[in-house]
C-alpha cells in the first residue's frame, strides 16, 4: 500500500521547483533542496512533511510575505493535488498578520489543495472577522468556496487545530450550515455531514433536535442528516433510531452466536456468526452493530463498535457471519488477553462472546 508521505518524491519536488522557478528568479532551488533534505526528511510523516516543505519554501523564497503570495497563486494551477497542501501550509506559517492578503491566497489555494487545516489559526485570532468571510462563502458559486465554509470551521477536524469556541458553542456555524443543507455538491455535502457529526460529539442532544427538523424534506438535507448523525446511531442514541426507523422488537433477536477462532493471533481474522430471528409477521428494518471489546494496558476491556449492515429482512431465520481483521495502526495499541465480541440490532445488545488475542 501506498504511504502518503512517499508521494514527495524527488520528481515531484523538481516539477514544483521548475513551476516557481518559471515566475520568480528569487526562488533558489539550490536552498530549497538542502532546506528538504536533512537529516530528518525520512522520518517525517505526510502532514510533517507538508510544513516541512512550507518551511523550505520560505527560506528559499527570501522575498516579503505580499510579493511570495502573489508568486504561489501564479504558481498554484500547475500544482493540484492534496500532495500541494503546503501551498495554503505556508500561508498558515507566514501569513497571520495579514489577513486580508492570506484570505484571498487561500481562496485561491483551496480550489487545488484545500485550505481546510490554514484556515484554523485565522479563525481562532480573528473569529468575528472569520465569520463574515464564512458567510461569504456560503453563497460563493465556487463549490471548493462553500466547502471551506463547512470543513475549515468544523470543531474537530482530524489532523487538525481544535476550534475550542465551536466546541464550546456550535451556535454561530450551526446557523451558517442551514444555508448549505440542500447544497447541489456531493463535496459539500460530505463536509456538512461530516461538521455536524463533530458537533454531535459534544452536544448530542442539540445535533439530534436538529436532525429531527431537517429529516424528510429533501433528499439532500435526508443524507447530510443520515451521514452527519452516524456518532448519535453508535451510542445508540433512541431518538435517531427511532428517526430511522430502527425501533427494537421482541420479536427479533439471535441464536448460535458462535466465534471463531478462541485465540486469534496478529494479522488474523476473527469470525462470528449468529441466526438472526425474525419472528414477526411482516419486514423488520434493522441496524446490525458489533462491538470489539479490546484489552486496554490497565487490564480493562475497551469497546469500539463497528458498522455491519442495515437494511429489511423478511420473516424467518438468516444466517450472518462477519470476519474481523486484527492488524497494526497507528490509531491503537493491541494488548494481548480476553477480548470479547457484542452483536447490537437496534441499538439493543443482543449476545456476547469471547476469545483470545496474542500477540
Amino acid at each position: 500500500m501506498e504511504n502518503f508521505k512517499d508521494r514527495f518524491s524527488e520528481s515531484f519536488l523538481q516539477h514544483f521547483v521548475e513551476s516557481i522557478q518559471s515566475h520568480s528568479a528569487a526562488f533558489d532551488a539550490d536552498v530549497f533542496f538542502k532546506q528538504i533534505y536533512d537529516d530528518q526528511w525520512q522520518e517525517l510523516a505526510f502532514k510533517q512533511r507538508i510544513r516541512h516543505i512550507a518551511q523550505a519554501i520560505t527560506v528559499a523564497l527570501p522575498l516579503p510575505y505580499e510579493q511570495a503570495i502573489d508568486i504561489l497563486i501564479q504558481v498554484a494551477p500547475s500544482c493540484r493535488g492534496v500532495e500541494y497542501l503546503f501551498f495554503p501550509d505556508y500561508v498558515e506559517l507566514n501569513g497571520l498578520e495579514y489577513l486580508d492578503i492570506s484570505i484571498r491566497a487561500l481562496e485561491i489555494f483551496t480550489v487545488y489543495s484545500s485550505a481546510e487545516f490554514a484556515v484554523r489559526p485565522f479563525i481562532i485570532r480573528y473569529p468575528e472577522q472569520m465569520l463574515a468571510q464564512m458567510d461569504r462563502w456560503i453563497v460563493s458559486d465556487n463549490e471548493h468556496l462553500r466547502r471551506l465554509a463547512s470543513e475549515g470551521f468544523r470543531p474537530r477536524l482530524p489532523w487538525a487545530t481544535q476550534l475550542p469556541l465551536f466546541i464550546q458553542d456550535p451556535s454561530p456555524t450551526l446557523e451558517r450550515l442551514t444555508q448549505l443543507k440542500t447544497d447541489s455538491s456531493l463535496y459539500v455535502r460530505k463536509s456538512v455531514a461530516n461538521h455536524l457529526n463533530d458537533m454531535a460529539k459534544d452536544h448530542p442532544e442539540r445535533i439530534a433536535n436538529l436532525a429531527k427538523e431537517w429529516y424528510g424534506h429533501d433528499t439532500h438535507t435526508d443524507w447530510i442528516v443520515r451521514h452527519g448523525c452516524r456518532t448519535l446511531l453508535k451510542r445508540d442514541h433512541p431518538a435517531i433510531l427511532e428517526l430511522f426507523g430502527y425501533v427494537a422488537s421482541e420479536d427479533v433477536h439471535i441464536a448460535n452466536f458462535h466465534i471463531q477462532p478462541t485465540a486469534v493471533m496478529m494479522g488474523d481474522y476473527v469470525e462470528f456468526s449468529f441466526l438472526l430471528m425474525n419472528e414477526s409477521s411482516t419486514d423488520q428494518l434493522l441496524r446490525i452493530d458489533y462491538e470489539i471489546h479490546h484489552m486496554k494496558a490497565n487490564g480493562k476491556n475497551v469497546p469500539k463498535r463497528f458498522k455491519w449492515t442495515a437494511k429489511s429482512f423478511t420473516p424467518g431465520s438468516h444466517f450472518l457471519t462477519k470476519k474481523h481483521l486484527f492488524k497494526e495502526i497507528t490509531t491503537r495499541k493491541y494488548y494481548a488477553g480476553i477480548h470479547y465480541v457484542s452483536i447490537y440490532i437496534n441499538g439493543v445488545e443482543q449476545d456476547k462472546a469471547s476469545f483470545q488475542l496474542q500477540l
